[in-house]
């Protein structure tokens, strides 16, 4: 089955700094290296879910510049629909992100055109979110527009799942109402629940219980390199992540997202399945150095399971 899927998101282009460290407050390094490059969650996640598989329409916001333009060709020639990519005066949004050299990063955000994105925007992209199979949204567009396409979605059938990134304490109560899965990390789920971050084994169901105090009832929290745990429909697991050598963590998280978005069902059954499918897209994802140009098609992905298979059933 070849989900239909709708992202309502971000569209960035990103600033990537190379440095050795995070400078400390006051302290001046040096980058060792810069690159520009096409990022933002919901890019992220509309290509790894094209590349899976998806039928993928993008519902967002460019400026009217050249960034703005050769966004749309991109996402174009990945065969995702551009037809809801609307056009705004403010400039296509940007990040600038801080990558060290064992990998991880620091992302600073400007929303740009992304918080233009209009609730009548949404109103006229009604017909694709009500033909979707599953909607996905970011917090990197504004919420009242997140509230609008889930309640279209939710009326018409389609699944949601919402990425509470970035992070956030409060969730607009339109926003919870309609949203049937959200899959946050480790730091950002505690936020939700206002308690401290873990990825222990012992603590994460007690966090999942917090979460459905407040009206999310099906969680998908990735760990780092601690693996994934889920509980949806009180079925509840955690899956290890698969091992690589971190180049770069950017776009992982939106990489096992937007899988995880082209694999699901609509009663999200086979979910060991599919979070293993997603964390493994997500590991080719952090061996590589980039954002969208780091993400796996579905045949990297099925040769790579293949291949793992064979590895588990000779040891």
């Amino acid at each position: 089955m070849t989900n239909k899927v709708v992202i309502i998101g971000s569209l960035n282009i990103d600033t990537i700094q190379m440095i050795e460290r995070m400078p400390q407050q006051g302290e001046t390094i040096a980058v060792q290296n810069q690159a520009s490059t096409f990022g933002g969650k919901g890019a992220n996640q509309a290509v790894a879910a094209a590349r899976q598989g998806a039928d993928v329409t993008f519902i967002g916001a460019v400026g009217d510049d050249e960034r703005g333009r050769a966004f749309k060709q991109l996402l174009d020639d990945e065969g995702i629909s551009t037809k809801y990519i609307f056009t705004k005066k403010q400039p296509t949004g940007s990040a600038t992100i801080m990558l060290e050299n064992d990998g991880h990063n620091t992302i600073m955000v400007y929303g740009g055109a992304n918080m233009a994105l209009s609730v009548a925007d949404i109103q006229q992209a009604k017909e694709a979110i009500a033909e979707a199979d599953v909607v996905v949204a970011q917090l990197e567009v504004p919420t009242a527009v997140v509230a609008e396409g889930f309640a279209i979605a939710r009326k018409h059938g389609a699944l949601t799942i919402l990425n509470p990134a970035p992070i956030t304490s409060h969730l607009d109560d339109t926003i919870i109402l309609n949203t049937d899965l959200i899959i946050p990390n480790e730091t950002e789920a505690a936020a939700l629940a206002g308690t401290e971050s873990t990825t222990a084994p012992e603590k994460l169901p007690a966090l999942v219980d917090q979460l459905k105090a407040k009206g999310l009832h099906n969680t998908i929290i990735t760990l780092g390199g601690d693996g994934v745990y889920y509980n949806v429909h009180n079925q509840h697991n955690q899956l290890p992540i698969f091992k690589v050598k971190a180049v770069d963590t950017t776009a992982a998280g939106d990489t096992f997202i937007g899988t995880v978005a082209a694999n699901i069902s609509a009663n999200m059954t086979d979910l060991d399945m599919i979070v293993t499918r997603s964390c493994f897209a997500s590991s080719l994802t952090v061996s590589r150095s980039g954002a969208i140009v780091s993400i796996p098609n579905k045949q990297e992905v099925d040769a790579g399971l293949a291949n793992q298979a064979k590895v588990t059933t000779r040891g």
